[in-house]
């Protein structure tokens, strides 16, 4: 079978479906994680009102009363891009065994090309999930991450982090929760953003207390189960460093996109024909940046 021809290219609005691919497959934003803003076009402004004292008692003429104080947060776009060069024949082989039947795919791409952006996309979606959490600026293709914006902010609550094992997960979770502002608690979005080794921590200890759910031990979970803690449910989090965990609401927190901005760009470019090889280029342009709107209420333990 011959290499299969490659004339993907899509841009701005056309780009669009692989542009939300690569950003908002990771799992804190697939999952709903977080409140989306699409459609930035650089800087979005998250207002945030503070209001106090506004009940009074009657009385029979217009009586001012309370404080409202109105107060800003922006949230920033960076520009980022993918440019790489590979050989299309991994990718070949892979097609050709997809095509005939041997493969996990349950809908198969409608082109070559698009196996091939599709293969990028997740690991696009992977570096994405873990910028938001852990980013820093420093780093090349990273935005700051909130672990990084947290630590620096005085008016997110802190709570100091221990090495979570399945004999403590319990009682740190717990740790968390007591901080938890009361102007947050019980409200219907809270939410307990968990790493991979504090999830495992915590299914582990489950599994120990009266041997699970029915008294399974340790095969009572499925990663299809949602999980609570105290009523709060909890959320992996994959981008979160190890023994690192915050409490805060899905809509305190913000990502934002320009999924349909005239940047957005995904490209196959196959130079066999001018350059007489078997490479291809792969180049993508998108731009994305997070930001949260009230530190007082959001429980950060790190």
């Amino acid at each position: 079978m011959s290499k299969p021809t490659i004339t993907t290219s899509y841009s701005g609005e056309s780009a669009k479906k692989y542009i939300a691919a690569q950003l908002l497959e990771g799992t804190t934003l697939a999952n709903g994680g977080m409140t989306i803003m699409p459609n930035v076009k650089h800087k979005s402004v998250i207002q945030k009102v503070d209001v106090s004292g506004l009940i009074a008692n009657a009385t029979c003429d217009f009586s001012d009363a309370g404080t409202v104080a109105i107060s800003e947060r922006v949230i920033t776009l960076e520009e980022f891009q993918v440019n790489i060069k590979f050989c299309t024949k991994q990718f070949v082989d892979s097609w050709e065994s997809a095509e005939m039947g041997a493969s996990t795919f349950k809908n198969m791409p409608s082109s070559f090309g698009d196996f091939i952006i599709g293969n990028f996309a997740d690991q696009i979606a992977a570096s994405v999930e873990s910028s938001i959490w852990a980013g820093t600026n420093a780093t090349a293709g990273q935005v700051a991450g909130f672990e990084t914006l947290w630590a620096a902010d005085a008016d997110v609550v802190d709570v100091t982090a221990g090495t979570v094992t399945a004999s403590n997960a319990i009682a740190e979770l717990g740790k968390i929760l007591d901080a938890a502002p009361n102007t947050i608690y019980g409200k219907e979005d809270l939410t307990l953003y968990v790493s991979r080794n504090m999830m495992k921590a915590y299914v582990r200890a489950l599994a120990a207390q009266g041997g699970g759910y029915e008294n399974r031990v340790n095969m009572w979970y499925d990663n299809n189960t949602p999980l609570t803690f105290d009523g709060v449910p909890l959320f992996l989090a994959n981008g979160l460093s190890d023994n690192t965990a915050a409490l805060a609401q899905k809509s305190n927190l913000y990502f934002g996109t320009n999924l349909v901005s005239d940047m957005n760009e995904v490209r196959v470019i196959d130079t066999s024909e001018t350059l007489g090889d078997q490479n291809a280029r792969f180049v993508s342009r998108f731009a994305y940046g997070i930001q949260y709107g009230y530190g007082a209420e959001i429980v950060f333990y790190s």
